[in-house]
């Protein structure tokens, strides 16, 4: 169908009445913006922009999506059930709920949390009950307008290429007017989440400690923001339960509100996103800040520096936590034989130096904690649980146990507190350690620039670029030559094929360039690497003052 068919026959079917006033209002190029394509589903799933339409997440899209899942699921697995996690976004209940209709309805045991809890509940909630499949409602750090639907397996890890390329196939022959619901409020295969399963969640958050049986001061101030999102109860409890007590949370963004009033953008890479809390911690002579995004998997830190505070990106908490975390095993004897650090491709090499000074062996996987989940429960799986004894990702994903496989950032925050009380216990301060890793290893810079792509005539474009980059490659950048360039599409290093490109430079410098999986921006990723910071800065800037270019001749 035409985009212009399938608008008039979501007229004729829908039911839902603020679907329909919405269909109505729209204009031309809202109409095909809407229907021109359905959502991708992909190993993230589900993720769009509210509202009406087979290119946005609603009520049907949502329907269809399970619908699919549960037609895979029923042919993998005798009996299966799901675990449903969502966030406190715009319809997440709603949608949580549509999908226990949907597996109810198709024979499926579905198992729903209470209320809104962080993604790595959900991931953790998939294996405590033996669920074959897990089901999250989030859209992650994306602005309120946005909302996604993301499947886990059995493993507690999304879902693998193989298995959404299934499901996908089977979502791509649903009609979603005919997908049929059950009685969310009657019907037996329908059932809460037992509270003793977030009880055992924060029981193995509280034992990722590497203080041993040390004794420290943590009367630390703490400014804490969930950021309208759902780790006020988790974060706090464990805090609280580790003792630390001196918590202030930013009131403003205390409770859920998928609107996120005073962070339009909640995702704490943004410093937007850290403003508030930042102005909390100043009246309040705070310590340390720590804010994590609306589904929890996210950390942002800002620590007290003079009479302001700096705010520490994914890449300087990764490595501050990297080297604690082997710092505190070797002095402690507790350091496997084979120690692994598992890590994205456009996560700081910088973790690679100080993973080989501990003989650590470094895993680079593709963007995406699905793949450093993957590897996690391959350890596992080879009886190398041990081995494993950190995990990150530059967009501020942390993860040290194998309690889940997804990044965790209730276990970020507490690793975080406790880091910073060790090391203040030993009279540094987190930036004096950085400033020491950087002079021993390198002063490394890493920046994202994201290229804004929307609508179809947006991923056309995208595609293009991407295209141009593989037949006409570069051979130089700013006279400084290109020695190697990786296409992930290709499938090497053993990893997925993906749209990905790595170009690395003659003087260590590297670029990688990737359309984002869940919004319509291309991504590149510039790491530099030189004796001091000033240097290594110009070179990022200059490198990205080229991107700029080249993507506008490209556009032209």
């Amino acid at each position: 169908m035409t985009y212009k068919e399938r608008y008039s026959y979501w007229k004729q079917n829908v039911k839902d009445e603020d679907l329909l006033k919405e269909l109505d209002s729209l204009n031309e190029e809202q109409i095909e913006d809407s229907f021109y394509k359905d959502l991708s589903f992909g190993t993230g799933g589900l993720r769009g922009v509210l509202g009406a339409g087979s290119n946005r997440l609603n009520i049907y899209t949502v329907a269809k999506a399970t619908k699919g899942l549960s037609e895979y699921l029923k042919k993998h697995y005798p009996d299966p059930s799901v675990a449903i996690g969502y966030d406190t976004r715009i319809n997440s209940d709603l949608f949580s709920k549509t999908a226990a209709e949907v597996l109810a309805q198709n024979g499926i045991r579905a198992h729903i949390y209470k209320e809104p809890l962080p993604v790595p509940t959900l991931s953790y909630a998939v294996r405590a009950l033996n669920c074959c499949a897990g089901i999250m409602i989030t859209a992650s750090h994306n602005p309120a307008i946005y909302n996604g639907y993301k499947v886990y397996g059995s493993d507690g890890c999304q879902i693998t290429t193989d298995a959404a390329k299934e499901i996908y196939d089977v979502i791509r022959k649903v009609d979603e007017f005919e997908v049929e619901k059950a009685d969310f409020e009657n019907h037996d295969l329908i059932s809460y989440i037992d509270e003793s399963v977030l009880d055992r969640f924060i029981e193995e958050v509280k034992a990722q400690s590497f203080l041993y049986d040390e004794k420290i001061d943590k009367d630390i101030s703490v400014v804490y923001s969930p950021l309208n999102g759902t780790g006020l109860k988790p974060v706090t409890r464990v805090l609280k339960e580790l003792g630390y007590s001196n918590v202030i949370i930013v009131k403003e963004q205390e409770k859920p509100d998928g609107h996120f009033p005073t962070c339009p953008y909640p995702n704490p890479e943004v410093r937007q996103a850290m403003d508030l809390g930042i102005e909390y911690a100043r009246k309040n002579d705070a310590d340390i800040l720590i804010a994590t995004d609306p589904d929890c998997d996210r950390v942002g830190v800002a620590v007290k520096d003079g009479d302001d505070f700096t705010i520490l990106n994914g890449n300087q908490v990764g490595v501050l936590l990297l080297n604690y975390i082997c710092e505190r095993k070797t002095s402690h004897g507790d350091m496997p034989e084979d120690p692994v650090l598992i890590k994205t491709i456009v996560t700081t090499d910088m973790a690679d130096r100080i993973a080989d000074h501990y003989r650590a062996k470094t895993i680079n996987v593709l963007t995406g904690y699905k793949f450093i989940g993957e590897q996690i429960g391959l350890l596992e799986k080879d009886g190398r649980d041990k081995d494993f004894i950190f995990s990150f990702e530059e967009s501020d994903g942390y993860l040290s146990g194998t309690y889940v496989r997804d990044k965790d950032g209730v276990n970020g925050a507490c690793l975080v507190c406790e880091m910073y009380c060790y090391y203040r216990n030993n009279g540094i301060s987190l930036l004096q350690k950085l400033e020491e890793l950087y002079k021993k290893y390198g002063f490394y810079v890493n920046t994202l620039k994201s290229y804004e792509f929307p609508g179809a005539s947006g991923f056309e474009k995208m595609q293009k670029i991407m295209k141009t980059l593989r037949e006409e490659p570069l051979r130089v950048i700013n006279n400084n030559k290109i020695i190697d360039c990786k296409d992930y599409l290709e499938g090497i290093d053993r990893l997925p094929k993906s749209d990905v490109i790595k170009i690395f430079l003659e003087d260590c410098s590297s670029l990688v360039i990737r359309p984002s999986g869940t919004e319509p921006k291309l991504k590149v990723y510039i790491s530099t690497i030189s004796d001091s910071f000033e240097d290594s800065r110009m070179k990022n800037d200059a490198i990205a003052d080229y991107v700029d270019q080249y993507l506008k001749r490209q556009l032209d």
